[in-house]
């Protein structure tokens, strides 16, 4: 089948003005239905090399066609960049809708970055898989719970133990495909702010001894970077752990 071929295969497609190649990675895409899909495996299905699949990808993912998902993966490393169509749902208008709120936001209220972080905090404790009752988490899984979080929105984020000797407890997170796109690029006052709060509203839930103490955006083009340190302990935790060590009644002290 030619390149014509494909485009007449696909109407909507040659429509929005699609080339024949960049119709075919997205035929390939939808015929996989909610499966995710990688590079490689589109790339083989289509017949294009997987530079030229990439290419591709990233400008359908621009155009609002398909989205970047991560890979849901339980063994270590870090988990491929995957794409599925997005449902012809009125994407466009979802995305003018959130420029329109982040707009608002931003222009109204009289501190829009607070106003944001305490809405992300919100949210992620409400989103987070908070343990049960009387449970305690260790640092580790409460780290792999956060990334079930964020991946599971549409970001790829990737830990990072710091392996200096300035902070031993800091963790760096490596967030990448931002479910919000461009209107975080237009809007990292509310956006950026929002996804911090996230993050800290979800390890509040997660009662663990780290905080999120800042996110840089736009490090690098798609990466921003997020900082998790140890925090100090609350004034209950102090409190019990003064009291297993006070002198017992009637016991001298000194």
């Amino acid at each position: 089948m030619d390149d014509r071929e494909w485009v007449d295969a696909e109407p909507a497609a040659a429509e929005a003005g699609l080339g024949g190649s960049r119709a075919r990675v997205l035929r390939v895409v939808r015929e996989a239905g909610a499966a995710p899909l990688g590079v490689r495996e589109i790339a083989e299905r289509a017949g294009l090399h997987p530079n030229t699949t990439r290419f591709h990808l990233d400008g359908l993912s621009e155009a609002g066609l398909v989205e970047r998902v991560a890979e849901d993966r339980d063994r270590p490393g870090r988990p491929r960049v995957m794409y599925r169509a997005e449902a012809a749902d009125g994407r466009h208008s979802y995305r003018l809708l959130a420029e329109m709120l982040a707009s608002l936001v931003s222009g109204l209220l009289p501190d829009p970055e607070r106003a944001a972080l305490e809405a992300g905090r919100a949210w992620g404790r409400h989103l987070a898989d908070a343990p049960a009752p009387f449970q305690r988490l260790d640092p580790a899984e409460a780290l792999k719970r956060l990334n079930r979080l964020m991946a599971g929105i549409g970001f790829s984020p990737e830990f990072e133990h710091d392996t200096g000797h300035t902070d031993p407890d800091e963790v760096r997170i490596r967030v990448r495909n931002c479910p919000f796109g461009t209107v975080a690029e237009q809007h990292a006052d509310v956006v950026c702010r929002l996804h911090l709060g996230l993050i800290q509203g979800a390890l509040e839930e997660l009662d663990v001894p780290m905080a999120a103490d800042r996110l840089d955006p736009l490090v690098e083009p798609h990466l921003c970077l997020a900082y998790l340190r140890r925090a100090p302990r609350s004034d209950g935790e102090a409190d019990r752990a003064d009291a297993g060590t006070a002198p017992a009644d009637g016991e001298a002290e000194g």
